[in-house]
């Protein structure tokens, strides 16, 4: 296997990875989120909580908040010996911002947005939304819907951050109270200040899933069963 933070990468089969059955996070957030921010420091922390766990994590592969993921996820991974979790890269052509960090060791490229939505989604066992613009909120927003219409099982969605509680409230003032959505539609959906709250969250999920043996159909972009 390729070593993190080299230039070799190994690109991998959707279809193989998906059989191994391995418990994985996909991290959103901002390609634009510079290292000095507290929004990088604070997934960094929970990429490297994940890392320690032998948990995976899958992000766009870029800058911002996706190289945040993988850096933490790669100084975690060093401290459990018995660790066999990866970093994954979903890497796609952009003219500006774009560009591959050095801390996954799984890369898969893409031309178009939406297969490599689907690609996110098929992988994702939970989802962390951090700060991010147009494209955070795309992931968020499908992720749901994939929810909301049973075409995945339920997974949780964490949103990490200040940015957020806005969002929320306004969903509840607006589509919530106008019966435009079910109160049950926001079961996934969970509202964290910081690292530790979002890696309890996972935890949880994560012992479920070991419990289910990872039978549980998480992301199979078909009708399926809400658990």
């Amino acid at each position: 296997m390729a070593k993190k933070g080299k230039s070799k990468i190994e690109f991998f089969n959707l279809d193989k990875e998906i059989a191994k059955q391995h418990f994985r996070v996909s991290i959103f957030g901002s390609a634009r989120i510079k290292p000095n921010s507290k929004y990088y420091k604070e997934v960094v922390e929970l990429g490297r909580m994940l890392g320690e766990k032998g948990i995976d994590v899958v992000t766009g592969g870029g800058p911002g908040i996706m190289e945040a993921a993988c850096e933490g996820h790669e100084i975690g991974s060093k401290k459990n010996k018995e660790n066999h979790s990866h970093a994954y890269g979903l890497t796609i052509r952009l003219p500006k911002e774009q560009h591959d960090n050095k801390h996954f060791d799984m890369k898969k490229d893409f031309i178009k947005f939406s297969s490599r939505l689907d690609n996110f989604i098929q992988l994702s066992d939970a989802v962390v939304v951090a700060t991010g613009g147009v494209g955070t909120l795309l992931e968020f927003l499908y992720t749901w819907q994939l929810i909301q219409v049973e075409h995945i099982s339920d997974i949780p969605i964490i949103l990490l951050g200040d940015q957020w509680p806005p969002l929320m409230e306004w969903i509840q003032k607006g589509p919530l109270k106008h019966k435009l959505l079910n109160e049950e539609d926001l079961d996934s959906i969970f509202v964290v200040k910081d690292a530790k709250e979002a890696y309890k969250i996972i935890n949880a999920s994560y012992e479920t899933y070991k419990k289910l043996s990872g039978n549980h159909n998480h992301a199979s972009i078909i009708p399926t069963k809400r658990k």
